[in-house]
């Protein structure tokens, strides 16, 4: 691959690569946790909760990212916190574009596991509940194995939209090569400049067989968990 791709080209599909794959591992706990809450709790401000995480579906990711940058950059309330007490800079860094790249595909990671948690038989968590077993020990035991499948999809829906992403990263961390530059940034740049038709070519190539691979991965991973569970 690093023959036929120009190192610029490869530079930005590992980037791409980390950054969808940091977004998705860094979104998991906190999807777990607000998939949770919406499917099973009871409290005022669910339904703003709900709208709130799939706000970014519903907006247009440019406006997503200004969001981001005015929140997080440097002269932002959050960014300028995070800047003068941990030195943290997100903005037109590739750790911004990992928080980017995560805001809009949690939802789609969130969605899937409520509907999987949603799915469970609550008369098996009140049996647990019933033998003595905490809540916690209850989600642990029951719920997070019989929703394992919805947790895979969620993750690889969260993956897939990272690796897509391009409004709201442009708007947030720009289009620096080598720094922020990724797979849909790259492609962009090249149908901006003449003679660029080949490199955006083999980039939405590379782009097409990580988007179709995700999905074999996926499907394979719902399927083998599902068997596990179902001989469990």
């Amino acid at each position: 691959m690093s023959d036929w791709l120009s190192p610029e080209e490869w530079t930005a599909v590992r980037l791409s690569l980390t950054v969808a794959t940091t977004a998705m591992l860094a979104s998991l706990p906190l999807g777990l946790g607000v998939a949770f809450l919406l499917a099973r709790g009871r409290f005022w401000g669910k339904s703003l909760l709900d709208a709130a995480v799939h706000l970014p579906l519903i907006m247009p990711p440019v406006v997503t990212g200004y969001l981001l940058l005015i929140g997080f950059g440097r002269r932002g309330p959050i960014g300028q916190f995070l800047y003068d007490y941990f030195g943290i800079v997100l903005s037109f860094r590739w750790t911004g574009a990992v928080l980017a790249a995560a805001v809009m595909g949690f939802p789609l990671m969130v969605r899937a596991i409520r509907l999987s948690i949603e799915a469970v038989d609550r008369k098996l968590e009140d049996a647990a509940g019933t033998l003595g077993a905490s809540p916690i020990w209850v989600f642990l035991v029951v719920t997070l194995p019989l929703c394992l499948p919805g947790i895979v999809v969620g993750m690889i829906l969260c993956f897939a939209k990272a690796m897509g992403e391009f409004g709201a990263t442009i708007t947030f961390v720009s289009n620096i090569p080598g720094e922020t530059q990724t797979l849909p940034s790259a492609i962009y740049t090249f149908t901006q400049v003449p003679g660029g038709e080949a490199g955006a070519t083999r980039l939405t190539l590379i782009s097409i067989a990580i988007s179709v691979a995700a999905l074999v991965v996926s499907e394979w991973m719902a399927r083998f968990v599902g068997r596990r569970i179902a001989v469990e």
